[in-house]
């Protein structure tokens, strides 16, 4: 086994787990592997993987995001309020200025107030939660605007239109992340800050970028989220957050930071999907379908903490490989066992 499958198979070991998993649930009913299920497990995943994809950038870095619930709270509810009055590109505006205002307040106190993400976004997750339900005094906001409708109803080609967005974000911010200076940047704070800092990174600027386009696709969350509804809820991203993180560490990006792949992220999101959906076709009781989901999540952590480990037991086990019988060249001296004829060493004559 080579290096680049090695490497291959640690970020995207999600794959693995996926086609596992759906081995079994073919097995298992019949109804799985159709084609509308499929794309019901797409549709029932675009959340987790735009809420994942934002995570992603933030996890990289070695930070952690706990606000992106709530954010796509109030910024479903700030959209609602602002279609009732002002046309479609009001509202949308509106909407994403939120999420980015909510990743920039992140993002600063991270990186000026230098407080722990995981303090400063529970902090601001409980602020934005709050706003939500203040602005909306809890009760849910209805939605009659047809163009925002359309992009959690809509059907394109015969496809949902929120299955369309997550394949756009997916493509666009995996090439942002694998293809550009900034997707650099964020590999390399996440690896080692100061050493960024110091080759000329400027970490600060990276770290709040990423916490503002985690803010910024939470939003876009918000927005798939209640045009499916046709209401926006106040609460409708409580415990979101915790999906997307474990859609995050399943698909393969460290804790540590430095090392993952928005890809991976996305089979993470989709396997997360694949067992809610399967679980829901065996008729498994739901409260034991979050058992289920923890059981995945503690084994992708479990390799994520010793993949260096389980490499190497591998490499133990492994049977050896049969040495092939070596060609003898014209330089390896006489076949048959007979000796070899000694070559006389060449002396240095020196003339005077």
């Amino acid at each position: 086994m080579n290096a680049s499958f090695l490497k291959l198979s640690r970020e995207l070991r999600a794959i693995w787990m996926l086609l596992l998993v759906s081995v079994i649930l073919f097995i298992a009913t019949p109804l799985f592997l159709t084609g509308p299920n499929l794309l019901n497990v797409l549709l029932a995943s675009s959340v987790t993987v735009l809420l994942a994809s934002g995570q992603t950038f933030v996890i990289l870095l070695g930070e952690i995001d706990l606000s992106v619930g709530a954010v796509l709270a109030l910024s479903g509810t700030t959209t609602a309020i602002v279609l009732q009055s002002q046309p479609l590109a009001v509202g949308l505006a509106a909407g994403l200025g939120v999420g980015a205002l909510g990743g920039l307040i992140n993002g600063l106190l991270v990186t000026k107030l230098r407080m722990p993400s995981f303090i400063a976004t529970l902090a601001s997750t409980s602020a934005f939660a709050g706003l939500a339900l203040f602005i909306t005094q809890g009760n849910p906001v209805g939605v009659k605007n047809a163009g925002f409708l359309a992009i959690g109803q809509g059907r394109p080609l015969t496809v949902p239109m929120p299955v369309w967005i997550i394949l756009i974000v997916v493509a666009a911010f995996g090439f942002l992340l694998a293809r550009t200076r900034f997707g650099r940047y964020i590999y390399a704070t996440g690896d080692n800050p100061e050493a960024s800092r110091l080759s000329g990174i400027k970490v600060h600027r990276t770290t709040i970028l990423a916490f503002v386009i985690s803010g910024v696709l939470a939003s876009l969350a918000g927005f798939v989220l209640t045009a499916r509804l046709g209401t926006a809820q106040p609460t409708a991203g409580n415990g979101l957050e915790l999906a997307a993180i474990a859609a995050v560490i399943i698909g393969g990006t460290s804790l540590a930071g430095g090392r993952g792949a928005l890809i991976g992220t996305f089979i993470g999101a989709i396997l997360l999907g694949v067992i809610d959906n399967g679980l829901n076709l065996l008729d498994v009781s739901p409260f034991l379908q979050g058992v289920v989901k923890g059981l995945v999540i503690l084994f992708a952590v479990f390799l994520d903490r010793n993949s260096d480990l389980i490499r190497g037991l591998w490499q133990l086990v492994r049977p050896a490989r049969k040495q092939a019988t070596p060609t003898r060249n014209i330089d390896d001296g006489p076949a048959n066992g007979s000796p070899d004829p000694q070559v006389p060493t060449p002396s240095i004559i020196i003339r005077k």
